[in-house]
């Protein structure tokens, strides 16, 4: 698979990464063995960036991809995160916790450094800069190589990279997702390279989906508003109209949409998550689906501006600043 280029500071990354959250939370039950299974089958494809969090599970996902890819470490790119509390998930990025939070990572992946070491959400309580200063000291003692932001705002990008040059962003975006759009000029501007979590709409774009009600009790799509009666309908169909456009194209709705992400920048490289290799190869195919200009004019016209609802509940929307 061809690479990428994250950032001015020289992270390169596969065209497509692989986002490990849904072995362990989110999605039904955990399956360990299908995802060190789904992540060996990544890298033998050619998918060199695997994305964790210590909140995936605190601590057990991060010992999941550390198991995977212990024979390979050397070749790939880790990405983890810091700055929830458990069990609340309350906000704290401190600079002591963080130091915390990567001695935990670092055992937990059995690892000798961070890749990428993303601030999972902004503290509203520290100041940027603390946390910046703070994973800088870690860049220059060599435990990790790259800072990231996650689900941040323009003004918290810019205060952060003046103290630590921020290599990449992560936040939701798909062709159910866009509103991270309107950050693009700003990380043009400052060579920001762009990670998209949930590219799939968290499994929505794929059309293996049911009602919400069906889905198991700690399964987040039960209350998903995407998936709530109204939205559900109308998203459905406008899935089944991509699925049509991709079946002419001889490829997948899910290959479609991730394409399609690929097309909207050469900094962007999304992280589909799977636990099942089938998937996997389907996903990593998608890097070689070219879209023409009339193809990406017909898929404006099936999704104009994104899904029907929300993509979180009110308590759970991230605010950008």
């Amino acid at each position: 698979m061809h690479e990428r280029v994250l950032g001015s500071q020289g992270l390169t990354s596969s065209a497509i990464g692989y986002g490990t959250m849904g072995i362990s939370i989110a999605y039904g039950p955990a399956d360990e063995q299908g995802g060190i299974d789904a992540i060996r089958r990544a890298y033998d494809l050619g998918v060199t960036h695997i994305d964790t969090a210590e909140m995936y599970g605190w601590g057990e996902n991060e010992r999941i991809v550390g198991r995977a890819v212990s024979s390979f470490r050397n070749d790939i790119v880790i990405a983890t995160k810091f700055g929830f509390t458990a069990p609340d998930l309350g906000f704290d990025s401190r600079p002591e916790h963080i130091r915390q939070v990567l001695d935990n990572s670092l055992h937990n992946l059995g690892v000798d450094y961070i890749d990428i070491f993303y601030q999972h959400r902004v503290d509203p309580n520290v100041p940027i800069e603390d946390v910046a200063g703070t994973v800088k000291e870690f860049i220059d003692a060599g435990k990790v190589k790259y800072f990231g932001l996650s689900e941040a705002g323009e003004n918290t990008i810019r205060r952060a990279h003046a103290v630590q040059p921020v290599s990449v962003l992560q936040t939701e975006y798909s062709l159910f997702e866009r509103d991270v759009e309107i950050l693009f000029p700003t990380l043009r501007e400052l060579g920001i390279g762009f990670v998209a979590y949930s590219p799939l709409g968290r499994g929505f774009i794929t059309g293996a989906v049911q009602p919400a009600a069906e889905y198991d009790a700690n399964d987040m799509r039960q209350f998903d508003p995407r998936w709530q009666p109204g939205n559900f309908e109308k998203n459905l169909q406008a899935t089944t109209e991509l699925a049509d456009l991709a079946e002419s194209l001889g490829a997948t709705v899910s290959q479609l949409a991730l394409a399609w992400l690929l097309a909207q920048g050469e900094h962007i490289v999304p992280i589909p998550g799977t636990r099942r290799e089938e998937r996997v190869k389907e996903n990593v195919a998608a890097a070689d689906l070219a879209l023409s200009p009339s193809d990406l004019d017909r898929i404006t016209q099936i999704l104009p501006s994104g899904a029907y609802g929300a993509r979180y509940v009110d308590a759970m929307l991230p605010t950008w600043d």
